[in-house]
């Protein structure tokens, strides 16, 4: 059960995280990675892997997508 809302968590990172990947808006994923660490450390608790591993995949391209950016040091 864990799993499927970690899953949905994921999901629902990735529909929020797609805006911000125009232009001028990256600043957007300072409020959409925490959801997903939300997500990632739900799905941990889970004894499946898969909604952890999306969440963690997400933190990872939207983070260097931030960095891309500049709005990670």
């Amino acid at each position: 059960m864990l799993n499927l809302i970690s899953i949905v968590i994921g999901l629902i990172a990735l529909m929020l995280g797609i805006v911000p990947f125009l232009p001028f808006l990256a600043w957007g994923y300072w409020f959409v990675i925490p959801i997903a660490v939300v997500g990632a450390a739900i799905g941990a608790l889970s004894s499946s892997n898969g909604g952890r591993n999306l969440n963690l995949i997400l933190i990872l391209i939207f983070g260097l997508r931030l960095m891309l950016g500049g709005g990670l040091i």
